[in-house]
């Protein structure tokens, strides 16, 4: 049996992302881990073969990656995952973006019902609408999602409304009794997109605290360090600021930070904070948040896709979060 990537990952201690990296000599791996698994790929035997499953085959052995954005780190690190277990299964990726409305009708009438070379279809947080959901689903395509809940898709993602009522009760259970909430460009009450899933937990905390929710305390950030900034800058000016901001992710967390530190505000003894990820920089920053397995669910994804073309029944991932408490809000 051929050894894969995934053994390789395993037996080294690390993503198969990094194994992925650290064997194509890129970026943002230590010396110490690259070695390490350079030494168990040659103990293994491991050899990236990703033509020979090719040869003779009818299929195209490639895989289309549809996200609504292409510049911020979420979704850059999901398509590493996904990128790195195509990579091993002889699948090439093609990416593409479906940023607005009008784009992802068009996406699902006229883009995909016209693919031919390609086996499989990965949506990253794409927000289809029941409607578009449907028509993927009569095309008969073979998709699977990442995050964003699309009902019929199998899917990898993490329980976006416990996260968000998990990190509001911590920070309750702090002494916070005026939580502000940064997010998206909407969080409806109900909504079942991600941030408002994540919205509905911290409504749901305050409910359970008893605790009446201020919606003026809740503001748009739109997912960017600017709209965080902004945001931040909104609540933080009022005479009766928040002594605590939940920032749905932690680019907009970054932004409060900046906000803060204009305004001459000290985190956490002005305002304690806490973000959303685990962002490459939040250690640094100290900054406190909630951690989801980004790489992990690209990989997660890729294989659920990869199982579905050979014919496997697949049923929906949930990945683990966890809050993680740094410098940025005070011990409990």
């Amino acid at each position: 049996m051929r050894v894969t990537i995934r053994d390789v990952a395993h037996e080294a201690g690390v993503s198969v992302a990094t194994v992925s990296r650290a064997l194509r000599n890129l970026p943002s791996v230590a010396p110490a881990t690259r070695e390490k698994v350079r030494l168990v790929a040659e103990r293994l035997e491991y050899v990236p073969d990703p033509y020979a499953s090719r040869l003779g085959s009818t299929v195209a052995h490639t895989a289309l990656v549809v996200v609504p954005f292409v510049g911020q780190w979420y979704y850059a690190q999901v398509v590493t995952g996904i990128e790195a277990v195509l990579s091993d299964a002889g699948y090439d990726m093609t990416l593409t973006v479906v940023g607005d409305a009008g784009q992802r009708q068009h996406f699902v009438n006229d883009v995909l019902p016209s693919l031919r070379r390609v086996d499989g279809t990965i949506f990253v947080d794409v927000p289809f609408s029941e409607r578009e959901i449907g028509s993927i689903i009569g095309l008969g395509s073979k998709v699977v999602a990442v995050g964003e809940h699309l009902p019929g898709i199998p899917g990898v993602s993490i329980d976006n409304e416990q996260a968000g009522f998990d990190a509001t009760t911590l920070l309750l259970a702090r002494g916070h009794r005026r939580i502000a909430l940064v997010g998206g460009l909407k969080d409806p009450e109900g909504d079942d997109t991600i941030p408002g899933l994540r919205t509905a937990g911290y409504r749901r905390a305050h409910e359970a605290a008893g605790i009446r929710v201020e919606e003026s305390l809740l503001v748009s950030g739109n997912f960017s360090v600017i709209g965080g900034a902004e945001a931040a800058t909104e609540l933080l000016v009022r005479p009766d600021r928040p002594d605590a901001i939940f920032a749905l992710s932690d680019e907009m967390a970054i932004g409060v930070i900046s906000a803060a530190r204009d305004l001459g505000l000290s985190i956490p003894d002005d305002v304690c904070l806490l973000g959303f990820d685990d962002h490459e920089f939040s250690h640094g920053l100290g900054l406190s948040t909630v951690r989801q397995p980004v790489v992990e669910a690209g990989e997660a994804a890729a294989q659920m896709l990869l199982d579905v073309l050979a014919g496997t029944p697949a049923a929906d991932v949930i990945l683990p979060h966890e809050v993680r408490f740094r410098a940025t809000t005070h011990e409990g």
